[in-house]
């Protein structure tokens, strides 16, 4: 059970608070990207066996490439179940909803990230919230098996009526998906060098609260720390990453685990992903791999598989008790798993669970 995630890099602009790689040329160069894509499938697919479950456009902006582009990769990796797409309000037409469906993508996911005129702007986007709006009553009319949007929360201006207001807006159009992220400030990107904030920590716990609250309220149940689905609604693509399976990485700056546990990463440069630098490939066991197991799950509800990681890596799961007597994990013999309190918190929980575990496994050969 494997998936395949392929980075499309072209973006209209780059948003303030974005660190990935992008590429703001006028016009995308799809041919040249399509061309490479493919060489990075002929490169990983004799790593994997079978068909791949899932396939994921991200990006960058997915929805701005040439639908004939996406259609040959989808036939190339040929994925027997989710095909994924990222796209931005404004892309959406009918006509490129319906070459999005007849090439065999199931499952959109929209980037509005706010429906606020006042914090639209703010995060560099194009749209309006009735551009937002109509888009998503167009995608939940085409016919797609499941469709989710993008919100962020945690800015300075942001008020809990605001973020509630932008849940209720989402949930009316029909969504049956919410990714919740935290705003982040990253060293590079526009936020970062203008030195922009984040709310503070009152604010910014009441604001988390106040969604995850109303989320569940509409029958958005989280399954991740920033996912949040109907039954049969979650992303089963992102669901190999929180779950520790085996993906391919195709595209600049794709990172991809093979099932020869080599962790693949293309160039980040995309225009010297685009003049065939070679990927950086490297192993990853011991302390390395029992790191990212630990990491990886435990932002997930289902948690740390104990007998899993004691098969992969013969460690024992460290659940440190302070965690516990706070009420930020639970455990039994199966798993380790975060509390609704240990989601507020997870980065410092997760990481604790990591030291833990690591230290004690320091008999482990391997990378620290």
């Amino acid at each position: 059970m494997y998936g395949v995630y392929v980075h499309v890099p072209w973006c209209r602009i780059r948003c303030p608070y974005c660190a990935f790689a992008v590429d703001t040329r006028r016009a995308p160069d799809d041919a040249a990207w399509l061309a490479r894509t493919l060489e990075d499938w002929a490169r990983e697919r004799p790593f994997f066996e079978g068909r791949p479950e899932t396939l994921s456009f991200g990006g960058g902006t997915p929805s701005r490439a040439d639908p004939a582009a996406l259609a040959t990769v989808v036939q190339a990796v040929d994925p027997a179940g989710e095909v994924s797409l990222e796209a931005n309000p404004e892309d959406v037409t009918p006509q490129r909803l319906e070459a999005w469906r007849t090439m065999g993508v199931n499952r959109l996911s929209l980037g509005v990230q706010t429906f606020q005129p006042a914090l639209a702007p703010r995060y560099g986007r194009a749209h309006s919230a009735r551009d937002a709006t109509d888009a998503l009553l167009a995608v939940s009319k085409a016919g797609f098996r499941s469709f989710s949007v993008d919100l962020i929360y945690g800015h300075p201006e942001q008020t809990v009526a605001m973020l509630v207001e932008d849940i209720d807006h989402a949930v009316a159009t029909g969504v049956d998906h919410v990714s919740l992220y935290s705003l982040t400030i990253e060293p590079g990107t526009r936020f970062g060098d203008r030195g922009q904030t984040v709310a503070d920590e009152d604010h910014w716990c009441a604001l988390h609260e106040a969604a995850v609250q109303r989320l569940e309220a509409s029958r958005l149940q989280r399954y991740e720390v920033s996912n949040f689905s109907r039954k049969g609604a979650r992303s089963v693509h992102n669901e190999h990453y929180w779950r520790a399976r085996h993906w391919a990485g195709l595209g600049p700056s794709a990172h991809g685990w093979r099932p020869d546990q080599a962790r693949v990463a293309n160039a980040s440069d995309v225009s010297a992903w685009l003049a065939g630098a070679p990927p950086a490939v490297e192993g990853v066991t011991g302390r390395a791999r029992l790191w990212e197991l630990v990491w990886s799950t435990l932002r997930h509800v289902e948690g740390v598989d104990r007998a899993r990681v004691r098969f992969l890596t013969g460690a024992e799961v460290v659940c440190p008790a302070a965690a516990i007597e706070a009420g930020l994990l639970v455990e039994d013999s199966a798993s380790i798993r975060l509390t609704p309190d240990g989601f507020a918190v997870s980065d410092a929980v997760v990481e604790a669970v990591v030291q833990a575990t690591v230290r004690a496994a320091s008999w482990i050969v391997g990378s620290s």
